[in-house]
């Protein structure tokens, strides 16, 4: 039976699950369409909440939360519906015309590829927030938020641009190419095989170990000023019980850690399979039920998944959030109610 590659399916989906089905595509014919149906109309209720600037976080942390919305936006548009759902549930349309079907991935990579990255900038703007107290009057700005954002978007949308160079047509029929086939010489160039193991390095090893490190010294900075505030709050009044400074900071902390540690729990199976191949070479699988295959398509749903989660972080951690969402939702009822009069 033909070996099917394995590198480079673990960011995106291949045309061979247009011609097969497994019990792991049978799962995702479910779940994909699920995870549109939430993700889709939550990216764009907090588009409109973070855009009316009434969320209570400084306009520094709204640009970035608005940008990893955007982008987490496109992620469920060009990756969940152009890309998945319609491999499985249109084995032949449109989209699989060669340019377009090349065009599609450029797309995918690109949002996926900011969506990571601006969270690791909104990890990094925290961590100076907390623990770098000179920095964070230079650094913690919305005109430097502007410009980390614009330079992410513009880097990672020329980087990805490569990839439309990248596919043939597995057929063509009629004088037209159909589907996107990976070129041999993606295969065989140095070039090639030194930038995809650049790409994937770059999304998501590097991004998951700088947040995790981002993480572990902002709790250890928290903890240490904590215990030495709480000393000398003692020392000044043993009657106080608040810390007013420490209640400001509460709300952003918990924002960063539940932002951050929800990326690193769902990205955690699919840098785990990376790594697995990566040290033992294991590069191809036999079957579409081949536990490495499940394994790939599995830590992959994991992954999506991080697109849709950050709307329901903000509602749960975030009071003014919630109240907005509560609005919006009671809108409609409150509109259909005064018509009815």
């Amino acid at each position: 039976m033909a070996m099917v590659m394995a590198s480079t399916m673990s960011r995106h989906h291949r045309f061979s699950q247009k011609m097969h089905r497994s019990t792991i595509s049978q799962v995702g014919a479910i779940y994909y369409p699920t995870l549109a149906a939430i993700g889709l109309p939550a990216n764009l209720v907090t588009l409109v909440i973070l855009s009316r600037g009434s969320f209570g976080l400084t306009k520094g942390i709204t640009r970035y939360l608005l940008a990893m919305a955007v982008a987490d936006l496109l992620v469920v548009i060009t990756d969940v519906i152009f890309n998945r759902i319609n491999d499985l549930y249109f084995p032949t349309c449109f989209l699989d015309y060669t340019p377009l079907c090349s065009l599609k991935f450029v797309l995918v990579y690109a949002a996926l590829d900011s969506s990571v990255w601006l969270t690791v900038a909104f990890t990094f703007d925290r961590f100076v927030a907390i623990c770098c107290q000179q920095l964070k009057r230079k650094y913690c700005t919305q005109t430097t938020a502007a410009v980390v954002i614009g330079v992410v978007s513009m880097l990672f949308s020329a980087k990805n641009a490569r990839w439309y160079f990248t596919y043939q047509p597995l057929y063509v029929i009629n004088n037209v190419p159909w589907f996107c086939d990976v070129k041999v010489s993606f295969y065989d160039s140095a070039a090639w095989v030194t930038f995809d193991w650049i790409d994937t390095i770059l999304t998501p090893c590097v991004p998951f170990l700088l947040i995790l490190t981002l993480n572990v010294l902002t709790v250890r900075h928290i903890m240490v000023v904590s215990v030495a505030r709480q000393g000398l709050r003692v020392q000044r009044n043993a009657n106080s019980r608040h810390d007013p400074e420490m209640q400001n900071r509460r709300k952003s902390i918990i924002l960063l850690f539940a932002v951050s540690g929800s990326f690193l729990l769902l990205w955690a199976t699919h840098v785990t399979v990376f790594l697995y191949w990566r040290i033992t070479q294991t590069y191809s699988y036999e079957t579409l039920e081949d536990p490495f295959y499940i394994a790939l398509e599995t830590g992959y749903m994991s992954q999506v998944l991080s697109s849709c989660t950050n709307t329901y972080i903000y509602a749960v951690t975030q009071t003014k959030f919630r109240e907005q969402l509560k609005s919006m939702v009671k809108c409609p009822f409150v509109l259909v109610r005064q018509l009815m009069k």
